[in-house]
């Protein structure tokens, strides 16, 4: 039998250490039956982001790499198009400011060799945006599965 895909409610408050210290970030979980490195790469390649992000349209990188420091731009389903830079990447984890606002922290944790937790948090204020990381999870899981079993 397969553990529950949905983390229970309890780890919503559940941060990585040394992120937001000052803000209480909020988080949403997902177990995917895909290894870690596979999911890690589909949130670290921005032209993958809008098959899963349901708010995002297309997605740049000025540079080659996504690392702390990265700047690029990211247009929303809106038509706006926005500055992005990457506040942090550590490990199987980053997060980002948009238009200089802090956003969505992203992380990967391998639970093992097919099967990872994937998870979003957002600042405290911006709760609401939980629900739209939820279906983000789920398309996440959608496609890494197809990945998996394509590959």
């Amino acid at each position: 039998m397969t553990p529950p895909r949905s983390v229970p409610v309890g780890q919503l408050f559940e941060q990585p250490k040394g992120y937001g210290e000052r803000v209480k970030t909020l988080w949403v979980h997902r177990d995917i039956d895909a290894p870690a490195e596979a999911v890690w790469e589909l949130l670290t390649s921005p032209d993958r982001w809008p098959a899963w992000g349901p708010t995002v349209r297309h997605a740049e990188l000025a540079g080659n790499r996504l690392e702390a420091g990265a700047t690029g731009a990211v247009t929303t389903v809106l038509g706006l198009r926005l500055p992005f830079e990457i506040t942090t990447q550590d490990g199987m984890r980053w997060a980002w400011k948009v238009a200089g606002v802090p956003a969505t922290d992203h992380t990967v944790q391998a639970l093992a060799p097919e099967r990872c937790r994937v998870g979003f948090g957002v600042p405290w204020p911006a709760a609401p945006y939980l629900a739209v990381c939820r279906v983000a999870l789920r398309r996440l899981e959608s496609i890494a599965t197809q990945d998996r079993v394509a590959s």
